[in-house]
């Protein structure tokens, strides 16, 4: 079954459930989509989440507009409700949101059928970062919701002073929420007298107090050895592959595409789920400093959709010259998949010239308005990881997620 085009506008795609009919954005409101600030409802349950008036952060520009996916991973779509002594919630249970992307925060507490914590984030004249919660969290279970994005030092530090503040106010459990963790592409030596900078900001981390670290698809699995601490290692592949099962696409049809050596596990996972479909890898091979690359194809796409996968994009360079690559051998549509959209530049211009049907990503970092194009489709990581925190709060298992 052939794809349909992309639409034509600036704006990225809106993805809505078939089941319920309903499409899930809205215009924006007083710095916040406008769907966000309504009362959301469960059907199966009834629940209610009233959501707390928009964050207010004195140093960084309005959220962009989310684009939320009710079809994330089947039962595990209704929001919950925490049970407690006071107001129906568990008071236990405590999320805060730091400054890079509140708008993830707002949604994983919306599916937790609670409201983010009061904090106070700003910044001196000089840059120095000033954190105060503004309730008690003593004895608490408290998660912080920040990747440390770009930029990522200023998200880095203000991550260590939020938990600093939370183990200073005598919080029982604090669990660093990294939807995307930076510098985790620092993770071995391959060359003389460099440095391994996520074993750096793991002790960081967990010297400032943290007592647990959720990531979402770190970028090599052995980042979470650089730990002291336990950590949950959340996947987002099962949003992504929700929505391009949505596709139906024909299995004959659909090759799965690693863009380099490195992601070949991760795409073979992939293509693994993805009924069982065939598996491509993009060879690259550079003789030396400033010689052109040789790229080689592995496998056969001709007359096919290549699906090409990676854990995040920055400035596109890899995924867009494996997308050539493709269109020479004959593939029929392209498509790129990525959890992380870091989108550094020339990021935008590579994604949208036309070599690629869709690029599919989660919001795991905020997509700014400016760097919206017409394939751009974004998928919310929220359900995913709001359930990943009620199991940990819960002492339930968060592997059984993923199987």
């Amino acid at each position: 079954m052939a794809l349909s085009a992309p639409s034509s506008s600036s704006s990225p795609r809106l993805y809505s459930s078939a089941a319920s009919g309903r499409l899930l954005l809205s215009g924006r409101c007083g710095g916040f989509p406008e769907n966000t600030r309504r009362v959301v409802s469960a059907a199966r349950h009834g629940v209610k989440c009233q959501l707390v008036e928009p964050l207010k952060f004195s140093n960084g520009a309005p959220p962009c507009i989310p684009i939320l996916n009710d079809r994330m991973i089947p039962g595990l779509l209704t929001p919950r409700q925490l049970q407690g002594a006071e107001g129906g919630s568990d008071k236990r249970l405590r999320i805060f949101s730091g400054t890079a992307n509140p708008v993830l925060a707002q949604e994983i507490a919306c599916y937790l059928g609670l409201n983010l914590g009061k904090i106070n984030i700003k910044r001196f004249a000089d840059g120095e970062i000033y954190v105060q919660l503004q309730e008690s969290v003593r004895g608490c279970d408290v998660f912080l919701v920040q990747p440390t994005c770009p930029p990522a030092n200023e998200n880095l530090m203000e991550l260590l002073i939020m938990i600093d503040a939370c183990r200073r106010a005598s919080a029982k459990n604090i669990t660093a929420v990294i939807p995307y963790f930076g510098y985790a592409r620092a993770d071995r030596k391959t060359q003389g007298r460099e440095s391994i900078a996520a074993k750096l900001v793991a002790n960081l981390i967990t010297e400032a107090g943290a007592n647990r670290v959720l990531a979402c698809d770190l970028h090599s699995g052995q980042s979470m050895g650089y730990f002291d601490i336990p950590v949950d290692h959340v996947y987002g592949q099962p949003v992504i592959l929700d929505y391009l099962a949505s596709k139906t696409i024909c299995s004959d049809e659909l090759v799965v595409v690693s863009p380099d050596v490195g992601g070949v596990a991760r795409a073979r996972a992939f293509a693994k789920k993805l009924s069982d479909a065939p598996l491509a890898i993009v060879d690259k091979r550079r003789h030396g400093h400033n010689v052109a690359e040789v790229m080689n194809l592995i496998g056969d796409v001709k007359g096919k959709v290549a699906v090409m996968l990676d854990d995040m994009i920055d400035t596109a360079g890899t995924i867009a010259k494996g997308a050539a690559l493709l269109h020479q051998e004959g593939a029929r549509e392209v498509y790129a998949c990525s959890t992380h959209a870091v989108f550094s530049p020339p990021a935008i211009e590579r994604l949208s010239s036309g070599l690629f049907q869709e690029v599919i990503i989660t919001n795991t970092i905020p997509v700014s308005e400016e760097n919206y194009f017409p394939q751009l489709t974004v998928l919310s990581v929220a359900n995913l990881l709001g359930e990943t925190i009620w199991r940990v709060h819960d002492d339930c298992s968060v592997s059984s997620i993923f199987q």
